[in-house]
């Protein structure tokens, strides 16, 4: 299953958008392994081939159309980071859940092959904005570094909860969190949009990937921003 989702640059709403990402979180359940029909059989797998049927970006917007959200949340190593200490390169904005051990460790890895697919000057910083506030202790986010094999332009974004939920909000990422009680152990099972945002040296958004989706077609899309802004 696919969500379908017109271009901003010819005239996709808001409105539209809004209902594409929550498709996108609807289809997706990190911690409860929700099925998305064409990843039965992959989600188990090291990495996503690039053989996944997926329709390129499910939307783009043009040069200056529209600012990216600014942020200020704090790495893994605790140091501060925003969106406008990467201006003039370009960023990739992601969404993901630190103790997911299903699709983010995909995306992930999709997300490092599109980036090592280009050359040195031409790689974007990562930014992988935290949604499970119960997962960003220091320990799990180094974990994920080592076993997710993250490149060195990837950094974790956490913050307290409202500062989180806000930068959710600005970039319409919708996160559910359901607290369960299992033999007196509390479990908290989130369910988040799967999405990636691919910022330029302007900070503008200029395109959303949503899960699944090609390195190969991340790739393209940044090199293609790298020839417009050359």
């Amino acid at each position: 299953m696919s969500v379908q989702q017109p271009s901003a640059a010819s005239g996709g709403s808001p409105r539209a958008l809004r209902l594409a990402l929550w498709a996108g979180a609807a289809l997706v359940g990190v911690a409860g392994g929700l099925a998305i029909g064409i990843l039965l059989q992959s989600r188990h797998s090291s990495s996503v081939p690039d053989t996944v049927e997926a329709a390129g970006p499910a939307a783009t917007w043009t040069a200056g159309a529209k600012l990216a959200p600014e942020f200020r949340l704090t790495d893994q190593d605790g140091k501060p980071i925003s969106l406008a200490a990467f201006r003039g390169r370009p960023v990739i904005v992601t969404f993901i859940d630190p103790l997911c051990r299903n699709f983010c460790p995909l995306e992930a890895q999709a997300l490092n092959r599109a980036e090592q697919a280009l050359p040195a000057a031409q790689r974007p910083a990562i930014v992988a904005v935290s949604v499970n506030q119960w997962g960003n202790a220091r320990r799990n986010l180094l974990e994920d570094v080592r076993k997710w094999r993250l490149t060195p332009e990837w950094r974790w974004g956490v913050g307290d909860p409202k500062r989180l939920a806000a930068v959710w909000r600005a970039y319409q990422i919708e996160v559910l969190a359901q607290t369960k009680t299992i033999a007196g152990v509390t479990v908290h099972q989130i369910t988040h949009t799967e999405g990636a945002f691919l910022v330029d040296r302007t900070g503008h958004q200029r395109a959303l990937f949503l899960w699944p989706f090609r390195a190969a077609d991340v790739t393209r899309t940044l090199q293609q921003l790298a020839r417009a802004s050359s």
